[in-house]
């Protein structure tokens, strides 16, 4: 692991209960009728900030550059569209632990093409939005497991996710949507 990045070793489960100090996101009032246009929304800022010509540049050593943090958002994304499905799918399921520090490392963020970041994150944006779009009655309700024991519902994963890539447009100066 690049030893010049810590880990995120925070439960940002907090987030859910007021709003964040940083980027000012309450994900725990947004209205969850509203995820997959919002998801959608930040689709559209994430591809303004891999289009940056200074994209692949860290601020300094010890923060991800707008490319890194523009990979995680795509494997955020994607991770939740599976958690999401699995919680439509099956009762009570247990996700699998995601080490994002990991999945970074190991997949080289830093050597990623932004223009093929841009459009893998937007293909998993469509696919989550839709996923979210399809939301009916009851199915806000259902329930999920993450592996540390956290409960979820399907509307508090939908307030918990958007926290993510929200925060990660407030860390590389971009405009923060309000909702």
């Amino acid at each position: 692991m690049n030893k010049s990045i810590v880990p995120d070793d925070k439960n940002w489960t907090w987030v859910l209960d007021r709003a964040c100090p940083d980027c000012g996101f309450s994900a725990g009032t947004f209205d969850v009728a509203n995820t997959g246009a919002a998801v959608r929304k930040i689709a559209l800022r994430w591809a303004a900030v891999l289009n940056r010509a200074d994209v692949a540049r860290r601020p300094n050593a010890t923060t991800w550059s707008p490319l890194e943090y523009g990979c995680h958002v795509r494997d955020v994304f994607r991770i939740f569209d599976r958690r999401l499905q699995l919680m439509l799918e099956q009762v009570d399921p247990q996700f699998e632990n995601w080490d994002q520090d990991k999945t970074a490392v190991d997949d080289d963020y830093p050597s990623q093409s932004a223009s093929v970041v841009v459009g893998e994150l937007s293909s998993a944006a469509k696919l989550l939005a839709d996923r979210f779009d399809s939301i009916v009655g009851d199915q806000w309700a259902r329930r999920g497991f993450r592996s540390d024991g956290s409960v979820f519902t399907v509307r508090t994963i939908a307030q918990y996710l958007l926290h993510d890539p929200v925060h990660h447009l407030w860390d590389v100066g971009a405009p923060v949507p309000k909702y």
